[in-house]
């Protein structure tokens, strides 16, 4: 699966991980991902990220 990235702090999203603090399970695409789900380090929506 592809990760993604946010632009404004780098932090990488990665489906084979998901984000469990974030309510993502593991094996979730980011297309998946709810649309008011927040990058875990920074706060900034998935409108922010972009395939790495």
């Amino acid at each position: 699966m592809e990760k993604y990235v946010c632009t404004a702090c780098g932090y990488v999203y990665d489906p084979e991980l998901g984000d469990p603090d974030g309510g993502v399970a593991p094996g979730t695409a980011f297309a998946d991902i709810p649309d008011d789900w927040v990058c875990p380090l920074c706060g900034v929506g998935k409108d922010m990220f972009e395939l790495e």
